[in-house]
């Protein structure tokens, strides 16, 4: 995906090259958001929301697990002085047991969520990307240049909305599944 960004500002210079040399001929272009585009389809909106639900059980169980340590932190504040050395000890021992486990667990899940995103968004973006195309050979136009590329050009050469309406009825979205129906998360490795 990133070779694609690094070469893009040399295809819109090539293009811009070749708007030179057919002067003579009328050139229609287009202009689109692919970000936008991408981000704004319905098939995203629901993969993100799908996501939530998914992760939401691991990210409760981070959120009492940082709730359990700092109850031990108040234990161990609370009790400074009047607990046995072997009592704090136990205490430490459990919180920074619990922490590492909490680290543990936040940095699965951040690499799950990336991977999972990245994965989600290399597809969508790839049929983004055909859906415009086609878009373009309907509307009759020569050339489409990503909106991050472009330095000026007239809102009325703007496709992205109707990019995002033609993915969104080229992908339709079907009706999210009931919660318990999703794929359970997986147990926390500790």
């Amino acid at each position: 995906m990133f070779e694609r960004i690094g070469l893009r500002p040399a295809v819109v210079c090539a293009a811009l090259l070749m708007l030179g040399q057919v002067a003579s001929a009328q050139l229609k272009v287009g202009v689109v958001n692919m970000q936008r585009a991408v981000f704004e389809s319905a098939e995203i909106k629901k993969a993100d929301a799908d996501m939530q639900t998914r992760y939401k059980p691991r990210a409760d169980r981070a959120q009492a697990l940082q709730g359990e340590i700092a109850a031990i932190a108040q234990q161990l504040q609370a009790g400074a002085g009047k607990l046995t050395q072997e009592a704090e000890a136990d205490l430490n021992a459990e919180g920074a047991r619990k922490q590492r486990e909490l680290t543990r667990m936040n940095e699965d899940m951040q690499a799950d969520v990336e991977r999972e995103r990245n994965e989600i968004l290399g597809k969508s973006s790839q049929k983004m990307t055909d859906v415009v195309k086609k878009l373009a050979e309907s509307k009759g136009l020569d050339l489409v240049v990503d909106s991050g590329q472009a330095l000026y050009f007239k809102p009325s050469m703007d496709i992205t909305d109707d990019a995002i309406a033609a993915y969104d009825k080229a992908y339709p979205v079907t009706a999210a599944a009931p919660a318990s129906a999703a794929a359970p998360a997986p147990a926390a490795k500790k």
